[in-house]
């Protein structure tokens, strides 16, 4: 019996060791700024913004490339102009860039239902 179950927890070790971590983060944000810089492929230069530190009473601070940025600050000779809790504004030789905290990711509006806008309390369609 010993011997069954040491097989099983052998086997589902192994198998446990196979699978991805689905909170790591992707491939190209765990390489190194030198690598992701000099690749080109980025409209950007190669910058990413990687964090937005809003401080109170002092000024805000952007984490680009792994350098932290004060408002006004420069990298990559470009200047921090602008900066929210989602972007970065660098002003340069080339242009206006904006870097993004999460490019890939897309917002969209939703709109309540007018059941739900004109007062009307009650059971909506379709939700549970």
């Amino acid at each position: 019996m010993r011997l069954i179950v040491l097989a099983l927890l052998a086997v589902t070790g192994s198998a446990s060791a196979q699978l991805a971590d689905p909170t790591r983060p992707p491939a190209a944000w765990l390489a190194p700024a030198d690598a992701v810089a000099g690749s080109g492929d980025d409209a950007s230069g190669g910058l990413r913004l990687q964090s937005v530190l809003m401080r109170q009473g002092g000024r805000p601070v952007a984490v680009i490339g792994g350098k932290t940025v004060p408002l006004g600050g420069t990298i990559g000779g470009a200047t921090l102009v602008r900066l929210t809790e989602r972007e970065a504004v660098l002003k340069g030789a080339d242009g206006v860039t904006r870097l993004y905290l999460t490019p890939d990711v897309e917002k969209h509006m939703i709109e309540t239902p007018k059941s739900r806008r004109a007062g009307k309390f009650g059971p909506v369609k379709g939700l549970p």
